[in-house]
């Protein structure tokens, strides 16, 4: 086995505890589930947990160092996922909870893109996972790429599920709420606000 089972067990404990601490993708979901429903946050997950995978393969590879010791290169990531995330807040606020419509619906696939391309413009994913999971590899028993993908892989699944199930419940208790219209404009401005302040973090985060 590449992975020593009893390193495995150490480490899904360690994953779960990650994955139910409070941060930028878990805030993420449930904007989008507030925004569009259950549907689409299911999806934002989906989105994330993919991005995950990337940047797991990405620190595997070595990419994550590469990253780190250039600022531009940094700089630029950072900035995409900023503008990203205020486009999507000011695409929010015109965007009526529940509205029909091929131009108003949130649709499952572009909340997976949306998550995905989140999760890969902030590069301090990929130095976290290049400071955290190292600690569980075992560069004796080869293969390391592999073993960064099966532990990426743990991360990425409790994260999809976690992540998951605070859009969804956000989601469907969005639905009902907005059938009132002053309720429905309060869920539309506490999601974009979420947008916004998910970019302004990453700002200050990267600069910082």
């Amino acid at each position: 086995m590449i992975v020593d089972p009893l390193t495995f067990l150490a480490f899904v404990p360690a994953a779960l505890a990650l994955n139910l601490t409070p941060g930028a993708d878990m805030m993420f979901c449930l904007a989008q589930g507030m925004r569009g429903g259950p549907r689409p946050a299911l999806a934002a997950s989906a989105g994330v947990s993919a991005g995950c995978m990337v940047d797991v393969t990405l620190a595997g590879l070595g990419l994550g160092a590469v990253v780190a010791a250039m600022p531009h290169l940094f700089d630029a990531i950072r900035l995409a996922g900023v503008a990203y995330l205020v486009f999507l807040a000011i695409k929010t606020l015109r965007t009526p909870i529940g509205a029909t419509g091929p131009a108003s619906a949130v649709r499952p696939s572009r909340a997976f893109r949306d998550g995905f391309v989140v999760n890969i413009t902030n590069p301090k994913v990929i130095l976290f996972i290049l400071a955290f999971v190292p600690q569980f590899v075992d560069p004796a028993r080869g293969n390391v790429l592999g073993q960064f993908l099966i532990f990426g892989g743990v991360i990425a699944v409790g994260g999809f599920l976690v992540n998951g199930a605070v859009g969804y419940f956000a989601g469907g208790l969005g639905k009902v709420l907005a059938r009132s219209a002053r309720v429905e404009r309060a869920l539309r401005y506490a999601s974009a606000s979420v947008f916004g302040l998910l970019a302004v973090k990453l700002a200050w985060e990267s600069r910082a």
